[in-house]
Formats: structure tokens, sequence, C-alpha cells
């Protein structure tokens, strides 16, 4: 069999691999329009801070290398033009003495990929200052610029993953940096009372946060944003554009392929295209979301290289037993990990399930460790089922670990009776004995049993707008160095003796820092026959983290008297 890949990296470059430990005798050749078929390009980013130092690096298997060791050749600077389905062969531009040839196939697998978006409606759009971050060429360009001593002040325009480690390690280069997202939130598949979080470590660490700000004009070391119905000028030396990918179908369209309605090249479940002899993998493909049931796009690495996989496996009979995707995904921003994984407050509406949602606040390990941190973690489930549909953890800790708990149960069709029930590994220094999935399975099964009532963060500005009233159970100390605004004191070792003074003719709601005390609260309450004693679910340090930046950037009160995020 000859097999002809377009496109290396993650999908392309592992069909190849695959077909040869599947074939030892196939001809593989592997077609790359740039000068690398093979580099780390979720890395690209931390090469401007010089986390990785040399861009040569980022580069993972050169052309000779993939020969020695597969027996793949590999041709760099070859651009395939046009794919002749009818005579099975594909045309390719050699870059490097500008000649057209043509390669014929057996087997032809399209990996070409994703386009940085730079729409032609922004003025300015082309200008020489405007950068993108899709290969190893384009971050040597913007680390040359980045380096230069006349760029002080660096535009990214996206609040996404490219964008936000873009803007991390552009201002750990020294350089001033604006962030332009066009959403009122950074990180679209966080909900946004988790977004807040990562709101505050960007502003913490300096970035200019800019959101519900479209970029309307790249000008002489400015852009201009349309930013709350307003024209405003920001400084700019350069801009860096992150606002999303579009698949690159050009050549599948060409082709006649048929595309998918998320406009990516439709597949079927073994990766073959509307032409049974034309595979599609990674970024370029439409592919399919196992919990909302419905067509999407995902343009992660791993997905790209189980893509791979089973394409190169169909080609030599295995079938393979499409799952979907489900959107695991992690970052890093300063000091803040943050990982998600399936659906989010906004996509499980969306898709039509009925759901609710627990947020939590607990240590990420032993709080005798020196070490611990509190860690953030939303877990949405489906009511009145309780299937997991998705979680968020925000936090110092490895909040991959727990993500990749949730991850693996929603793969099982788990529920919140199953992640009560895991058994995970502990240690002081790793955990707490009952981890954080496991209290928030348990915090879930109230709420989904009636065991106990809650609002949820986003409401309680509403609560103490409208002097609700807020028994406080944190101890005196902890109620001094801040508070909600006309909050009741009342802490959890002196409840028992001061229960007369909470009323039992309307709604009470408690708190504390992180909803732990404040359940003991409630069950004690509910023990002592109050009927309608309602938890806030996030508590002290959640509400503080949820309202600190807007309060900062707008003019509203604030509802808190100290924020407190220890």
């Amino acid at each position: 069999m000859k097999l002809v890949v377009v496109g290396g990296v993650a999908g392309g470059a592992s069909v190849g691999a695959r077909v040869r430990r599947l074939d030892a005798k196939a001809e593989i050749v592997i077609f790359e329009k740039g000068p690398h078929v093979s580099f780390s390009n979720c890395s690209l980013p931390y090469h401007l801070s010089e986390t990785i130092k040399n861009s040569s690096s980022l580069v993972l298997m050169s052309p000779e290398a993939f020969d020695r060791q597969h027996n793949i050749d590999v041709r760099t600077l070859s651009e395939v033009i046009k794919i002749d389905r009818e005579n099975k062969c594909v045309h390719v531009l050699d870059h490097r003495n500008n000649k057209t040839y043509v390669e014929s196939y057996d087997k032809l697998v399209l990996a070409p990929g994703a386009e940085p978006i730079l729409p032609k409606s922004i003025k300015g759009i082309d200008s020489d200052n405007v950068y993108v971050i899709r290969n190893v060429v384009d971050i040597e360009k913007l680390k040359v610029a980045i380096d230069s001593e006349d760029v002080q002040n660096v535009a990214v325009i996206g609040g996404g993953f490219i964008g936000l480690e873009a803007a991390e390690n552009i201002k750990l280069a020294g350089k001033n940096v604006t962030l332009v997202e066009g959403l009122n939130q950074v990180m679209a598949p966080f909900d946004y009372d988790m977004a807040q979080i990562l709101h505050k470590e960007i502003d913490d660490n300096g970035i200019d946060l800019h959101l519900n700000a479209m970029l309307n004009e790249i000008g002489d070391k400015k852009i201009i944003v349309k930013e709350n119905d307003e024209l405003v000028n920001l400084p700019a030396d350069i801009v860096v554009m992150a606002i999303g990918v579009a698949p690159s179908t050009k050549l599948a369209v060409d082709a006649g392929l048929k595309i998918g309605e998320t406009r990516g090249i439709w597949v079927n479940h073994n990766y073959q295209t509307s032409d049974s002899d034309i595979y599609a993998v990674g970024d370029a493909i439409e592919g399919y979301n196992a919990l909302t049931h419905k067509a999407g796009r995902l343009a992660l690495a791993g997905p790209a290289q189980r893509q791979a996989r089973a394409a190169a496996d169909h080609m030599y009979g295995k079938n393979h037993n499409e799952q979907g995707f489900i959107g695991s995904s992690c970052i890093r921003i300063f000091e803040q990990n943050a990982a998600c994984t399936g659906l989010n407050e906004k996509s499980a509406k969306a898709a039509g399930y009925n759901y609710d949602s627990v947020l939590i606040f607990p240590n990420d390990k032993v709080g005798l460790m020196p070490d611990a941190h509190y860690m953030a973690f939303k877990l949405v489930f489906e009511v009145p089922t309780g299937l997991i549909l998705g979680a968020q953890a925000i936090g110092k800790g490895d909040v991959t670990k727990r993500v990749d708990v949730i991850a693996t149960l929603i793969r099982m069709h788990g529920t919140l009776e199953d992640l009560k029930e895991l058994e995970l590994c502990y240690s002081p220094v790793f955990s707490t004995a009952k981890d954080v999935t496991n209290m928030a399975a348990l915090v879930g099964l109230n709420i989904l049993y009636g065991d106990s009532k809650q609002v949820h963060v986003d409401e309680v500005r509403s609560l103490v707008e409208n002097n609700a009233y807020i028994v406080d159970v944190r101890e005196e100390n902890e109620f001094a160095l801040g508070h909600l605004k006309n909050a009741h004191n009342i802490p959890l070792s002196k409840l028992r003796d001061r229960m007369k003074e909470i009323p039992r003719d309307i709604p009470v709601y408690v708190h504390c820092r992180s909803s732990q005390r404040s359940y003991y609260a409630l069950c004690c309450l509910k023990g002592n026959g109050y009927k309608n004693i309602i938890n806030i679910s996030g508590s002290f340090l959640g509400i503080s983290l949820y309202e600190y930046y807007m309060d900062k950037v707008t003019k509203r009160e604030p509802i808190v008297t100290n924020y407190n995020f220890n």
C-alpha cells in the first residue's frame, strides 16, 4: 500500500507512524508545506518567556529522523495544492524550486489543521506588526519582535488558550500586555463564576484586561477597540491575533469532499471522508460531541492522535468504536492552574439538559501542609439522574488530577453515587482523605435528594441588596477581616447558644469560608425545627473571588466589606 499524508504534527505524523507499525512494507509519504513536520505546537507560547529557551527544542522530529526510525519519506516545504480523486493522485508544489509534480496514492490522509482567524473587516489586520501563533516559524518571528527594544506594549486579541498563554509569557518577558476579549469572560469552556477567578489572576499580574471589547482597528502603535459601545484607544506596538481558528478545508472543498454542518471536513466513525480512500484527522475535521449528541469541532492534540490511530487501523481492517469527544482541557495562568471537562452550565442548558451544579472551595491537600491552598471545584450534573455532565477546577494545586477523574467517570456514564464511592489515592502531601471530587459528589447528592437547598454565587448580590437574612458562621476574627454587608455573625461554635436570634418565619441563608461549616450549621438548624435554611454555594471565599474583579473595574457598590482570599 502507498499512503500519502497531507500535513504533519499530531494528526498526520501519527497516522504515518501507526501505519508503519502495522505494515513494515508500506510506502509512506508525508507532505508538509512548512519547514517542520513535527513540533510541539502546544508549547509554542513558552518560547516567548524563554521557559523554552531555544526554538529548535520545539521541533520534535526531523525528516531525516522519520526516515531513519520509521522509513517514512517526509517532504517539507511541499504543499499539496490539488487532489485528483479520479486518478488517485495529488499535485504538489515544491516551494524550494517553485515546481509542481504529481504523487499517486492508494490511501490519502488529510491533516491540514486549522488557520488562525484574521477578519478582513478589521482595519489594519494585514499590517506588519500583526502576528499569529500557529507554528515554529510564527513563534520565531514573534520572539524577535518581542525582544526588540522598540516594542514595549503588546496587545493580545482573544482570551482563549493561545491568547492567555501568549499574554502570560509576553508579560513574563517584561512587556506591557493588554488582553482584549469580545465576551464578558476569558476561557469560554469555564462558567462565568469560575472565570472570575482567572480574571483576578490576570489582573493581579499586571495585564490590562478588557472584556466585552471588540477590535475595530490596528493603527500605528495603538489599537482601537469598541468596548461597551465606546471606541477606546489602547497602546500596542505589536498585535497578537488569537481569536480562534477555522478548519483548513480548501483542499477538501476543491476536491468535492463533504463538509460538515460546523464547517469541518465530514468524516465517519473510521475517519473516512465521503471518499472511502481519503481519511481526515485533527483540527480540520468535524467530530461528534458525546454529551450534546451533536456535531462539533475540537482542536486538541490528544484527540488528533487518537483519530490518527483509528484511521490507520481502519486501513488494515480494524474498525473503530467511535465514542465521540467530551472536551477535556487545561491551562496554567501565572500561579493558577485551571482544568475542565464535559459540559459547563451554559452548554448543558443549550443542549437541553435539566441540570444543577455545586461549587465548593476545599483545600487541595491537608491544611497542615505548608503548600496547601484552596481549590475551586464545580461539578455539573443531570437532574434527576445524577449523571455527571462536567467539571471545572481552578487552584494552585493539582486540578488536572481531579478533572481527569471526572473525565473518566463521564466516559463510564458515571453518576454522583459512583463518584461518592470512588476510592482515590491519599497522602497529606497530595490530597485530603475525602478528596475534592468526593466532597463535590456528597454536596451534589444533598442537593439532588433534597437534603439541603442552595443558592448559587451569582445570586448573592441580589440577596444582599434586598437585605436577606444571611448568617455568617465563621469565627469573629474571620468575620472582622471581611464579610458580606448586613450579614449576621453567629459562629458555628456558638450557634446552639444563640439559635434564638435566628428567625423562623423567613428564609435564612448560611455561609462560611468554604461551605463546610455552613453545612454543619444547616444540619443543626434543621434538626432544631428550622424549615427554610439555605446554604450559599461557594460561600465567602467564592463570593469574594466572584465579586472582586467586577467591583474593581465597574462603579457598582461592593457587597463585601473587605475581600479576603485566605
